[in-house]
Parts: structure tokens; sequence; C-alpha cells
């Protein structure tokens, strides 16, 4: 008896150590000039144990990747989309059959949980460019599953930004959703109870310190070193559990009471920012996964929290508009190397992740300045179009290369065009004023990094062009 006791807490105990690595997830973007080929990802996310993934788009050949080795996937639908699929219901089944029910079935199939209908729709940024199509698009969505018999399994839903709902100053039991949207995300709260869809919420404690400066920065982190926020008889000592309160008091109030709450994204970036850095990430991450792990939950909503964390990897691509961090969200660099220690386990071991293996670079060359190029202010039209079409966002103030001499600096910004540009030779003249070498001009803060090597069938050109282009056109962040 006394043997069979100690073997079912044993049991009990390696449950509780796993249980969280199971429920936790990470968002993949592809907004890079040369993403990592899915086989590395693939790699990634079994060598560290992460058993979920969430994309923002359905790429066949990408999607692919994941049959047959029981990550869950979240497929993403982009808002660009999301007014053929609110009126073209014909579309929709299409698009079901081609990026879904064909997954099931091959090799071993995509386990396919969620789609994403668009992604943070209600962004004040947006002026409401899609509040007429989100709602009918995710109804139709739905609809098309559950007509091929997919609708048990697979659940559609919208990842939401937190500016959906507010409680002000008053604390989470004054929550309720922004005025001027509040009918329509009562109908999809309702809508998404009804279908056992979850309603999916993207929490960025890094935006809030990043917006005001006055914002009491240990209160977004979890060690409880802060003010925090008295609401009624409840302490709140970190935004997390504030936040996921604020909605669940927001959803009450809709007559929504059983919906399930996942985080979509949540992280901390380590550039682009004073705030913005390794050791600022490693304290997020290590108190959020601590917190994960205990499966406490909030003090509303006790128990585990489902969270996809943001994001796998950096992309050189993404919009700068609302910040120079945005393309440094990766807790792995650009080719899938670790930035800093971090135990998804949330039992706060001091371990680096393990990274892509075997990954294939172009040649090891840089473009720099030229030795002899002595008047610097002869390039500066060259670093502003280089800067322009490259990312210089490690250059910022705060950033990992911000203390580079001036000369480097304009190696960097050269570097990081030629790099994009696939090294080619013409992108690495400047009128005479760089050349291409193979001394790496990397220092221990800042790296000058080597492109990787495309081994995918993605028209990376023509997908970056195309959102891009649609950036412009809808206030120039790219959905």
């Amino acid at each position: 008896m006394a043997r069979a006791m100690v073997l079912m807490w044993a049991c009990y105990y390696v449950l509780l150590a796993t249980k969280c690595v199971d429920c936790l997830g990470v968002n993949w973007g592809t907004q890079a000039s040369t993403p990592l080929d899915p086989k590395y990802i693939v790699q990634m996310l079994k060598d560290n144990k992460i058993k979920k993934v969430k994309l923002f788009d359905s790429d066949h050949w990408t999607v692919g990747h994941f049959a047959g080795t029981g990550i869950e996937v979240m497929l993403g639908i982009p808002n660009i989309n999301l007014k053929e699929f609110s009126n073209d219901f014909d579309a929709v089944e299409d698009y079901i059959k081609e990026n879904v029910s064909d997954h099931l079935r091959d090799h071993g199939g995509v386990n396919i949980k969620y789609i994403a209908v668009g992604n943070e729709p209600f962004l004040k940024a947006y002026k409401g460019a899609f509040e007429k199509t989100v709602f009918p698009a995710l109804k139709n969505v739905q609809k098309a599953l559950n007509k091929a018999g997919l609708g048990n399994k697979i659940k559609a839903t919208i990842p939401q930004n937190a500016d959906v709902y507010d409680s002000g100053t008053q604390g989470p039991s004054a929550g309720n959703f922004r005025p001027e949207i509040r009918d329509i995300m009562i109908k999809i709260s309702k809508f998404l109870d009804q279908n056992r869809c979850p309603f999916i919420v993207n929490i960025y404690p890094f935006l809030s310190l990043y917006e005001n400066e006055d914002f009491p920065i240990e209160f977004a982190f979890f060690e409880g070193g802060g003010k925090g926020v008295q609401d009624q008889n409840i302490q709140y000592t970190n935004m997390l559990d504030a936040n996921l309160d604020t909605l669940s008091y927001s959803l009450k109030k809709a007559g929504v009471h059983n919906v399930k709450i996942i985080v979509g994204e949540i992280g901390w970036p380590t550039n682009g920012h004073k705030q913005a850095n390794v050791k600022m990430a490693g304290k997020f991450y290590n108190g959020l996964l601590k917190k994960l792990a205990t499966e406490k939950g909030t003090p509303l909503n006790p128990g585990y929290i489902e969270v996809y964390l943001f994001s796998l990897t950096d992309e050189n691509k993404k919009s700068i508009e609302p910040g120079f961090f945005e393309r440094h969200w990766g807790i792995f660099r650009y080719d899938g190397q670790p930035k800093f220690p971090i135990d998804f386990s949330g039992d706060g071991g001091e371990k680096m992740p393990v990274g892509a293996k075997d990954v294939k670079y172009l040649s090891h060359q840089w473009c720099v300045l030229n030795d002899d190029m002595r008047n610097l202010s002869r390039v500066n039209s060259h670093l502003d179009y280089a800067c322009s079409l490259g990312d210089c966002t490690s250059l910022s103030y705060g950033s990992t290369c911000n203390k580079l001499s001036e000369r480097k600096n304009v190696s960097y910004a050269f570097n990081m065009y030629f790099q994009m540009s696939q090294q080619s030779v013409e992108a690495c003249d400047f009128n005479g004023a760089a050349k291409i070498t193979k001394k790496n001009y990397s220092t221990r803060e800042c790296l000058f990094p080597v492109e990787l090597m495309s081994g995918g069938r993605r028209n990376v050109v023509g997908v970056t062009f195309v959102v891009c282009l649609f950036s412009l056109l809808v206030l120039g962040k790219l959905v």
C-alpha cells in the first residue's frame, strides 16, 4: 500500500511538472527577409518541448511541415481577407478544404486546433476598417468547419488586442468593452460562447511601459515589488492578472460566463528601446513561466492559463510604426539561435533553450564602409537609403548597436541592406563608399548578421510586398 502511494504521488508530481509545458505555445511570424525554413521551427519546438504554435497565415507548404509531429497548430487568416470571407461563403469553403481538410489527411495529419480569423481587428489605429467584416467572416469560417464535419474538433476565433476593453483607473471589476465597439463585441463574445470557441486576447505589459513612462515598472513583472492595484478585497500585483480579470468582468457584463480565455500573445522584446533588452526579457519570461507553472491562474479565474509566447524568432521586415522594438520580439534570433536563458517548464533554471541546428547561411562576408572614405557627410544619403530598405533598429538609442563608432554605424547599415538583399554585389556599392569583406565586424554586444540561405518555396518577396502595400494603404501598420 505504501509503495502504491509513493508511485501515485510520483506520478502526480510528474504531471505537475509537465502540464504547464503542455499548455504553452509560441507565435511564429515570417515577416523576415529570409524566414527560417519550417523544418527548423519544428525541430526547435520539439527540442524545447513546446507543443503548440500559432501562425499568422495558412501557407500550405509551411503548415505541411507540422504533419505527423503532434504539434497543435493555430492557423491565421490575415485582416486583408476579412472582406472576401465575410460575403463569399464559397471562398471560405474552398479555404477550409485546401488549408484544413487536406492537411488532416496527409502524412499523419496536421493537428489543427484553431483558426484565427483576422488579427486585432478592432485596434483604434484601424479606425473601424474591419468592424463590419470580421464578425461575418468569423461566422462563415465556423459554419464552413461545421459543414465539413470539423466543427467539434476545430474552432474559429478572433485574436483581440487588450484595448477592446478597459476599466479606467477603477480596477478590473469596472471592466467593460469599449463603448464604440461594445455591441459588436457582445455579439462576438456570445457567438464564441455558444459555439464553444475560445476568446483570444493579446496582452503586452511592455507596451504599457513603452507608452507611459509613469507606468509602475514592477507591475509589468511578477515579483510583486510594485504598488499594485487594489480592487474591492483583491490586491493585484501584476498586469497579467489584472488584465485577464478585467476581460472576465467585461464578458460577464456581456452575459457571457463560460467562454474559455486564451492569451494569444505575450512577451518582451530584446532590442529597439531602452527597456527592451535580454535582461528585462529574461526577468519577464522567468516570472511569467514560474507563474504559469503554479497553475494558480488569476484571482477571478483560478487554474492554468493557456498562453502563446510572442514570439519565437525576430522578424526584420515587420512594420516599425509602433516602435523599433517590433522587429525584436523573438526569444531566438533571426537564425534560430537563443538570446538568453529561459526555462519553458517554469522551474526557473538558468539554461539556454535549444536553438535551430545546422542552419545554412549565405557566404560569410559583410558589406562595410571603405577604409579610405574619410568625409562621412558624403555618405549620409547612402546611410538613409540603406536604413530605409534594410533594418537599422539595432542602432537606435538604448539598443545593442547604439554604442558603435560613427564609421561602424555606417558599416552596420550598409551590411544590413547588403544581407537583406541576399548579398547582391550591387547592394554593396553606394557609389564606391562600400566594400565586401571577409572580416566579421561584430562586437560582443552588436551582431553584424549574415543572411540565411533560403530553403523554402515561399515567394517571400511577393508576400512581403503585398503585406507592406496593404499596410501603407491601411494606416501604415502591418496586419
